[in-house]
């Protein structure tokens, strides 16, 4: 589905995304408030998939378009560690180091004359419910906690990462292995169109709206600083999940083919401000 006279692609789009990251990487830092969030982001495993874009188009925020790469639409399921995790500068006591495994598609918004690229969680899975309930209350994402652990093994040359959550009494699981050396994203790659949106948007609903209005009264806009990641193209890959439980129906279909690629990114530091409501 294409919104707002439909997305760009080719050459257009890739001036778009130099574009985009000539100003991500120029502004001054002192114009920014002090981030809301800083963490490291690490061994994100990504496993992405092509999907039918009226599947994901009641779920695209106002004001903004799904994002495509060469006409087609993605959904990724991607699992990581978060790492000294920080509040205003401050740790949180018990809740520093933790796994997350969320559910994402891509979109984009216009500012000017460029495309902020973004993302949007479908659903997000953590181990701890106040980590939950924080992103819920502050950034209004559809975070579930639950039993998770992970398994991370990066000997020499050979990586295997492993994301696991448990429903009930059955634990389910994201599974990578790559080797070799990380390298470097290619310009106008698949690889960077999954790994180069660098803004979250969340749908708002107005408290006092109509039932169809309420689910998407407005929307908010968040930026997530991080330099450009390596990543090791995944030799194997296994994801285990009850989809219907955690995602939805719509979603079996999709999550149930081969994912167009799989991969490890390496991760970095991150930064993530105060969300801004766009009504």
């Amino acid at each position: 589905m294409e919104r707002g006279g439909g997305p760009r692609h080719g050459r257009e789009d890739q001036r778009e995304s130099e574009r985009a990251r000539a100003n991500h990487s120029v502004e001054p830092s002192n114009a920014r408030v002090k981030p809301f969030l800083t963490a490291n982001w690490r061994y994100l495993a990504m496993l992405n998939f092509v999907v039918d874009p009226t599947i994901i188009a009641p779920l695209v925020p106002p004001g903004t378009e799904l994002d495509c790469e060469n006409g087609e639409t993605f959904v990724s399921v991607v699992g990581f560690l978060f790492l000294d995790t920080r509040l205003l500068g401050l740790p949180i006591p018990l809740h520093r180091d933790f796994e997350e495994v969320n559910l994402r598609f891509y979109v984009r918004k216009k500012s000017a004359d460029t495309w902020r690229r973004g993302v949007v969680f479908i659903r997000e899975l953590v181990p701890r419910r106040a980590i939950a309930l924080v992103a819920r209350a502050f950034y209004g994402e559809n975070y579930l906690a639950l039993p998770m652990k992970h398994a991370i093994e990066h000997v020499d040359l050979k990586l295997s990462v492993e994301y696991s959550w448990r429903r009930g009494r059955k634990w389910e699981s994201l599974k990578m292995s790559a080797g070799g050396e990380a390298r470097s994203i290619p310009a106008g790659s698949h690889e960077e169109f999954i790994t180069e949106h660098y803004w979250g948007y969340t749908c708002v609903r107005a408290r006092h709206a109509e039932a169809e209005e309420r689910r998407r009264a407005g929307c908010s806009e968040y930026r997530v600083e991080h330099p450009r990641w390596k990543i090791w193209t995944a030799e194997t890959f296994d994801f285990r999940a009850d989809v219907t439980a955690t995602y939805g129906a719509q979603f079996a279909e999709t999550l149930a083919a081969p994912p167009r690629s799989a991969f490890i990114a390496e991760g970095s530091s991150i930064s993530v401000e105060r969300r801004e409501i766009l009504l």
